[in-house]
């Protein structure tokens, strides 16, 4: 193998904030169980565009014995991640890697300093209203297992019905919170399991609130992380929160 320069990533400093994946146009950067990892030193030309991007100054650059970038392979494994991102295709992402370069999108982020610059609680619409959304993705499937925004977090898990259900979700709900969504009648619920549990087990978590409809499939909801709760071993204090599809509001804690 050539002796050149490719990235090293010290996942002792790597908090899997995930910054580093999209500024990398060879898709060579993945975050797998919570660290940002090399996918493959083909896919890596050594440049360094990913550096300026990492908080934590966990990606340098070395230089030693690898194999050789290979642009046709970069072409390709482009190529194949776009057609296992399309919706149409049977084959799922990875429920521990952010999708890389070509969808940004699903970049993991917080958004609590972006939005407190304009109006110290979120963005502000034009009625005035405000936005208390303070972390990116929110859907369960591309979730990081490990991210800043879930330590020493009260954690909401939301079906993804309650939202158009509760009219004022943002501040009675979302306020102070990291959130994850999903639907537990219409998602794989074996991978969001797998997913719950690292996220539970990996993160210092103070209190998580269940958000779910009154209909009967949506308690599958609660049942799926009572099961990721026992599996993480953590003992964390549970509130239920049940929305009718008129919009009423049940509550009660639970020590599930």
């Amino acid at each position: 193998m050539p002796m050149r320069k490719v990235i090293q990533i010290d996942e002792d400093k790597c908090d899997g904030c995930g910054l580093c994946v999209p500024s990398c146009a060879e898709g060579a950067i993945q975050v797998i169980d919570g660290k940002a990892r090399l996918a493959s030193e083909t896919y890596c030309d050594g440049l360094g565009a990913c550096l300026g991007e990492c908080p934590q100054n966990a990606i340098t650059i070395e230089e030693r014995e690898a194999e050789a970038f290979s642009e046709i392979a970069v072409k390709k494994h482009l190529a194949n991640s776009a057609i296992t991102d399309s919706p149409k295709s049977k084959s799922m992402p990875s429920f521990n890697t952010i999708q890389p370069a070509h969808c940004p999108g699903s970049m993991s982020q917080s958004l609590r300093s972006i939005n407190s610059k304009s109006s110290g609680a979120g963005a502000v619409d034009p009625e005035g209203e405000i936005s208390h959304l303070t972390n990116w993705p929110v859907q369960i499937m591309l979730a990081p297992v490990k991210a800043p925004y879930f330590n020493n977090a009260n954690l909401l898990i939301a079906a993804d019905c309650v939202p158009f259900a509760f009219a004022d979700f943002h501040r009675h709900f979302l306020k102070g919170r990291a959130v994850l969504i999903g639907c537990p009648k219409l998602d794989n619920m074996e991978s969001y399991l797998d997913k719950l549990t690292k996220i539970l087990a990996g993160n210092d978590i103070k209190a998580v609130e269940i958000a779910y409809m009154e209909v009967p499939c949506c308690f599958g909801l609660v049942l799926l992380i009572k099961m990721a709760l026992e599996n993480s071993g953590k003992e964390i204090p549970v509130i239920l929160r049940k929305v009718g599809v008129r919009g009423s509001l049940h509550e009660e804690k639970a020590n599930i």
